[in-house]
């Protein structure tokens, strides 16, 4: 009798233990397009070798810059209607690389080639130099960022040298410099510290007193982003060429104590990062070449498609073969796409991932009323005990 008691105990066990499994949740490695592209016209017949873009802190302006000292404003949620374009005479025939916007949100500083070093004023839509650029002339300046106090700007240059900036100090030059191009720079939303990558030195961070402090096990590969995309964690992640990216936790207490998470890599067949664009809810959009996208989550680490580089070469075949320059959204998977040659690309979430949504939250209703029924059936049928109590109850009457 007690044989036949741990027999049926063990049988009902590992049937609980088979539904559980196939309850589990499994990550797809299927490479999917989430979004559907619409034509939104080109900012000119010619190409204006647009180079980089920024989104004004309320959300509601994208300034963009490139060769010739090119910038102009665009309306975030209207950025394909030409009669909402502010175009912005910089007097400069200069690259402008690099775009950041003041915390507050009136201003913004431009930085680029032969030391052009310039500000955004909203309130009349004029650009000028700011103060002290003597101090970087002649340097191609590759990277700005505000951080969050708004009370100095970091800005770095190819030669590796880095500059902390405000207007009533102008341009002062950090110490520990490195000699390798600095290619982005980010701040934490939260914190006094910026990070900034490097082609092939690695990652520093800089402090809430300027100090800079390379980051153990970051050299060696050849960083083309960083985003502190989610205020609420802190860290900020570097993405690498050869589909990498590495997390680095903040300590909040001492900035230079800060590490370097694993080295990570996306799951994809081919493709290269180029760039990176915050996205909406705290992910960050990964620009890759040829022309195709990954979305980032921090809060989650993973990281997925958004645009697969096929279905935007079947889209449009010339678009495709052209550089992501600038990518932001309005709402998940709802946005617009700028290349360098000034095609505008909007974006909406593609009609069968809505559907799959709603199919996904049916079959989690079917699971969740038959998945109690399945396990009271299985143990049912492998307990002779609960078996015999039911005949008994069945036939009491006959």
């Amino acid at each position: 009798m007690q044989s036949s008691v741990a027999e049926s105990m063990r049988r009902i066990l590992i049937a609980m233990l088979c539904v559980t499994l196939m309850l589990l949740p499994s990550a797809s490695a299927e490479l999917v397009t989430r979004i559907e592209l619409r034509d939104g016209g080109v900012l000119a017949e010619r190409d204006l070798g647009i180079r980089t873009g920024a989104v004004s802190p309320d959300g509601t302006d994208v300034l963009i810059a490139g060769m010739d000292g090119y910038a102009r404003l665009l309306s975030a949620d209207e950025a394909d209607n030409r009669e909402m374009d502010v175009e912005l005479l910089t007097g400069r025939s200069s690259t402008i690389h690099h775009i950041d916007w003041h915390p507050r949100g009136n201003t913004a500083l431009l930085v680029g080639e032969d030391g052009l070093a310039m500000r955004y004023d909203s309130y009349d839509h004029g650009v000028t130099n700011v103060n002290g650029t003597f101090a970087v002339y002649g340097k191609n300046l590759t990277a700005v960022a505000w951080r969050p106090a708004g009370d100095f700007a970091y800005v770095g240059a190819e030669d590796g040298s880095l500059w902390k900036f405000a207007e009533h100090t102008g341009f002062e030059v950090l110490d520990n410099n490195g000699v390798s191009e600095i290619t982005d720079m980010d701040c934490h939303r939260n914190y006094n510290v910026c990070f900034m990558t490097t082609i092939d030195e690695g990652i520093a961070v800089i402090d809430q007193g300027h100090a800079v402090t390379w980051i153990a096990q970051t050299s060696g590969e050849t960083w083309v982003g960083m985003d502190c995309a989610d205020p609420t964690l802190n860290e900020c992640v570097g993405f690498a060429s050869g589909l990498k990216s590495k997390a680095i936790r903040i300590n909040t207490i001492d900035a230079s104590q800060s590490k370097a998470d694993e080295t990570l890599m996306f799951d994809l067949p081919s493709g290269e990062q180029i760039g990176v664009d915050t996205g909406h809810d705290g992910t960050t959009l990964v620009k890759m070449a040829p022309m195709s996208m990954v979305r980032h989550n921090p809060l989650l680490n993973e990281a997925y498609t958004v645009l697969i580089a096929e279905d935007a070469a079947a889209w449009d075949e010339i678009i495709a073969g052209r550089t992501l320059a600038v990518v932001w959204e309005t709402s998940t998977n709802n946005g617009y796409m700028i290349t360098e040659f000034g095609n505008i690309v909007a974006f909406s979430p593609l009609l069968e991932e809505v559907d799959a949504g709603i199919l996904t939250v049916l079959v989690l209703g079917a699971v969740a009323i038959s998945v109690p029924g399945v396990i009271l059936g299985l143990i049912y049928m492998n307990s002779p005990w609960l078996q015999k109590k039911y005949n008994r109850w069945r036939f009491k009457g006959k």
